[in-house]
């Protein structure tokens, strides 16, 4: 059974964002081992200057790279490339068949993810040249998980 991380910026604060990410979890509980990890977010001033985001996003960067060492690592950035929901069913099916058993999945807190993560990563993934708040975005992710392991089973699920 394939192990899927998802690496975190930030938590959940509400109620309703904690409930739709628990909803997917339990709907994937027979697909996958599924792990979330939660990296603090670097605490910053009201109006940062670039050089305080980027050290900030160092530090992210660094936390969420040692989360994800023997994983296949695929890091959710705005520049990455764009699949459909069967194109994303069907990559994850093939890193299962070549023996890959171990991915984690970068979701970067609201200034994004650190260019070291981006290199590192073994893919760019994005979801839209649109901007969503970190805590939606992780919702997507895991309701786009549970989809491609759906449409893997055939299920009646995506349509």
């Amino acid at each position: 059974m394939m192990t899927i991380r998802l690496v975190c910026v930030g938590d959940l604060k509400e109620d309703h964002w904690t409930k739709a990410a628990s909803e997917y979890a339990k709907r994937l509980d027979g697909f996958c081992k599924l792990e979330i990890v939660e990296i603090p977010e670097a605490k910053l001033p009201a109006n940062p200057g670039e050089a305080l985001i980027q050290t900030a996003l160092a530090s992210e960067g660094t936390r969420i790279l040692a989360k994800c060492g023997g994983f296949h690592l695929i890091a959710l950035a705005i520049e990455g490339a764009m699949e459909s929901s069967p194109a994303f069913s069907e990559r994850l099916e093939k890193l299962g068949v070549a023996g890959v058993s171990k991915v984690a999945f970068a979701i970067g807190g609201s200034h994004g993810l650190s260019d070291e993560v981006k290199r590192k990563a073994d893919q760019l993934l994005s979801f839209s040249p649109m901007t969503f708040p970190h805590q939606l975005m992780r919702v997507v992710l895991l309701e786009q998980i549970y989809r491609a392991f759906s449409i893997q089973r055939k299920s009646s699920y995506h349509k």
